[in-house]
């Protein structure tokens, strides 16, 4: 399960063409932004999940 400050993988990359974000807030709602360019992006929780690949770093 993921956790906050985890480093996740998408199912589709970012525009910056990297695939790697990071989670800095949890609740109802996640919170990620971008490793490469820090662009941040806010979802539920459900969107999350279904868009989410793995996770690739652990916090």
């Amino acid at each position: 399960m993921y956790d906050f400050g985890d480093i996740v993988e998408m199912k589709k990359p970012h525009a910056c063409q990297t695939n790697r974000w990071e989670i800095i807030r949890m609740g109802a709602d996640i919170k990620i932004k971008c490793v490469k360019c820090g662009q941040m992006v806010m979802m539920p929780r459900r969107e999350f999940e279904k868009k989410m690949k793995k996770i690739l770093e652990k916090a």
